[in-house]
């Protein structure tokens, strides 16, 4: 199947992941309707910094996922919708835990009533790994049970539920894609790979991090696209969950190890002892089985820690003034 004139809409275009996913589709030949949070100057966040044919491209529309009515009128006259957009900074649902209900649930639930009511061939809903909590088992697949050991992932949590009701109760044709921890150009600069990159760049040697023994399944944003694609275009996937992972999980510690051999730098670890995160919100290890996304997606990861630290590392120094560390590393 081809992606040629199919229209898609992507929420949360202005996003990291959102604004790759945008590209990828005009590079495909979709007709894309880009969905971006409305603000006062018009910016379409990352979509800015596209490439002057993929603006051209694309139909930019600003708005807000938590309003129903404009949810629907976005969602008119497309075959498939990419559901994207969502709070997801985990220190941030600490202390505003409302928004993230109102933008991860209700917005979900807003797009879901629009597909019903339009007709739109699929929708694919994005998941993530933290609705596993600390898994009770590794590797984790798509059936572990899932855990709300952060606001956030209670939210995310229970938009994967309004997924599961409406494909169970109104046969709306939804899937729901599950990201391990993606990562690369345009990542919240508060994300842990941003954050020792941007330190080790500013020649640091002496690097601030939080828990530095957790685990995470680290997966190259490019990596994550074409996951997305493929689910877009798969048979028979609607009502499933599929996650996206390498099958391999690297420590914090690890991670920052890797990054300073690909700079070909030397620098210690600085633990920070205040963290917003409380211990018992902490999630210990995540690591996936991709079989399921091999099997039904015909998708794996293809780039290694190391390039996509190096890619990272390499945008990140023609993006400096974008990753302050002072700010964003104490």
């Amino acid at each position: 199947m081809t992606w040629h004139g199919v229209r898609v809409l992507v929420t949360g275009a202005d996003g990291f992941i959102g604004s790759h996913l945008t590209e990828a589709l005009v590079a495909q030949g979709a007709t894309v309707r880009a969905f971006c949070l409305y603000n006062s100057n018009g910016s379409l966040g990352w979509l800015d910094h596209s490439e002057p044919h993929v603006r051209a491209a694309i139909e930019p529309v600003l708005g807000d996922i938590r309003d129903a009515a404009f949810v629907e009128r976005s969602c008119r006259d497309i075959d498939i919708v990419f559901h994207l957009a969502a709070l997801i900074a985990i220190p941030y649902s600490y202390v505003a835990p409302e928004s993230f209900v109102d933008t991860n649930i209700r917005g979900t639930m807003h797009v879901l009533e629009a597909a019903r009511r339009t007709g739109v061939r699929r929708v694919v809903a994005t998941s993530t790994s933290e609705v596993y909590g600390t898994p009770d088992h590794i590797p984790i697949v798509e059936t572990h049970p899932l855990k709300g050991q952060s606001p956030y992932s209670a939210t995310k949590i229970a938009a994967d539920k309004l997924c599961e009701a409406y494909h169970r109760s109104f046969d709306v044709p939804v899937a729901v894609l599950r990201p391990f921890n993606t990562y690369g150009p345009r990542q919240s600069a508060r994300a842990v790979i941003p954050t020792i990159l941007s330190q080790l760049l500013a020649g640091r040697t002496s690097i601030a991090l939080g828990n530095v023994e957790t685990r995470r399944d680290m997966t190259y944003v490019s990596d994550t696209v074409s996951g997305f694609l493929a689910m877009g275009m798969a048979s028979g996937v609607e009502g499933d969950t599929i996650q996206l992972g390498t099958g391999r999980s690297e420590s914090i510690r690890d991670i920052f190890a890797a990054a300073c051999r690909v700079l070909d730098v030397q620098a210690e670890i600085a633990v920070k002892e205040e963290r917003l995160r409380p211990m018992s919100s902490e999630v210990e290890v995540l690591l996936s089985d991709p079989s399921r996304a091999r099997e039904r997606l015909e998708w794996s990861s293809t780039c290694s820690l190391e390039d996509g630290l190096l890619q990272t590392a390499e945008w990140m120094r023609s993006n400096r003034h974008r990753f302050r560390p002072d700010e964003y590393a104490v």
